[in-house]
């Protein structure tokens, strides 16, 4: 068979195997000298920066690299400035892989990686999905992903999928009628797995166990399904593995960094070690213990092209005890730093607090497939949901009780039902969003 993902990627100028050799080698480096091994990089790639790099130089205010505290913590602000400017000398748009963020942060950002540093990047996703027997050349995917449906871009994204070995559903459309004409999909075609947005997929399996099918009855080749880029409940888990009939994996990554974590085979959140330097840190940029939540900070220890030194890429959670240099394990992740609540009492509430409860709540007899969050007012909450039937009042005085013990009394909820959910351009489903 012909290797059409590697040879997309060298045609590109990304050079896979080599990135692929590079990676084998800082897998094979032990435990007890992989920390030095990361200081000696986190100190090389600030020194290249600061030598190649005005636009760091000047976001550093420093001349010569001592202490990694004494570098700031850079947020996509800091970067939303002419990409020129932010490349590296010896770089140019022409000789870099360029792309933009999702936006779904509410700050997107134009960004770009040195071939090489995508290329390895590609070598870790590679390596990461055959633990579940997945290979980007061979195995075919299911994809739930955004696209572009005006003619021109779509036929372009078509034919990239076709290079990678996936097919892209409609997300816009997850009516019933929309999920049948996916469901049907898998009848016809031999997927392998199943990857993208949490909330696609899990209205998938919803409309599944409501016609009482499980996918991999439909399609006996499905050996998995990678959930990302929105948060994976426990007890949508539990729906994925019985409807889907195969193992679910959490992925963590941000279109500008790439993969931070997948799930293992034994169930453990595993952090990109290879690539990256994971920090956690409060709120005064200092580390926190292992154990303790604060908002991830991550280094790109390839990308020589634009800096990633750092980055605050709007995310909170916790690295697990049991983590060390070479096996960073992520214990949970708890959402994004512009998704809180302040309430009128001075509490401050992340956003997936009231999903949390919702969810729960909503789960019991499945009417409710999918909701909205929104505060319009200090002590008001506006949410959105769709379902087969109008919540009576005696639901919604059962939810608002909820809130009261779980937040505090005295809030205002306007439950509003909805056709449609309103999605991001990208496809993804943002739970909870203040207008404060």
């Amino acid at each position: 068979m012909i290797r059409l993902f590697d040879l997309s990627l060298k045609l590109n100028g990304f050079p896979i195997k080599k990135a692929k050799a590079e990676l084998d080698k800082i897998i094979a480096i032990p435990e007890e000298n992989y920390n030095d091994f990361v200081e000696k990089r986190k100190k090389e790639i600030v020194e290249f920066h600061l030598k190649h790099n005005d636009f760091y130089k000047e976001l550093a205010n420093i001349d010569l690299y001592r202490n990694w505290s004494d570098l700031p913590v850079l947020t996509k602000r800091n970067l939303q400035t002419s990409l020129k400017k932010r490349l590296s000398v010896g770089f140019s748009p022409k000789n870099v892989f360029i792309n933009k963020t999702s936006g779904s942060s509410g700050n997107p950002m134009v960004f770009a990686k040195d071939k090489f540093s995508h290329a390895i990047t590609w070598a870790d996703y590679k390596r990461r999905f055959s633990w579940y027997r997945i290979d980007f050349n061979s195995s075919f995917q299911a994809r739930f992903y955004g696209m572009s449906l005006t003619f021109l871009a779509n036929k372009k994204l078509r034919f990239k999928d076709f290079l990678s070995r996936r097919y892209r559903f409609n997300i816009f459309d997850l009516s019933d009628k929309g999920l049948e004409k996916i469901t049907s999909q898998f009848q016809k075609k031999k997927f392998d797995y199943i990857n993208g947005y949490t909330s696609n997929i899990v209205l998938l399996a919803k409309y599944l166990k409501k016609n009482n099918k499980v996918l991999v009855e439909i399609c006996p080749s499905l050996k998995v399904c990678v959930v990302t880029s929105e948060m994976l409940f426990e007890e949508d888990r539990i729906l994925l593995e019985k409807q889907l009939g195969v193992p679910v994996v959490n992925e963590y990554g941000s279109s500008e960094i790439g993969i931070i974590a997948l799930e293992n085979t034994d169930g453990e959140w595993l952090v990109n070690s290879e690539t990256l330097f994971i920090e956690i840190l409060d709120e005064n940029n200092r580390p926190v213990p292992l154990g303790k939540e604060g908002k991830i900070v991550v280094t790109s220890l390839d990308n020589k092209a634009h800096p990633f030194i750092r980055y605050e890429v709007g995310d909170y959670g916790i690295l697990d005890e049991k983590s060390t240099s070479k096996k960073p394990i992520l214990k949970k992740l708890i959402g994004r730093t512009n998704d809180i609540a302040i309430l009128p009492s001075g509490k401050k509430a992340p956003g997936m607090t009231f999903y949390s409860i919702t969810k729960k709540l909503f789960e019991d007899d499945g009417n409710v497939k999918e909701f909205i969050i929104k505060q319009t007012q200090i002590d008001v909450f506006k949410i959105e949901y769709t379902s087969e039937t109008e919540l009576t009042s005696s639901e919604i005085k059962k939810i608002e009780k909820e809130f009261s013990n779980y937040l505090e009394p005295n809030l205002q909820y306007n439950f509003v039902r909805k056709e449609m959910l309103k999605r991001s351009k990208s496809g993804k489903l943002k739970q909870f969003k203040s207008y404060l």
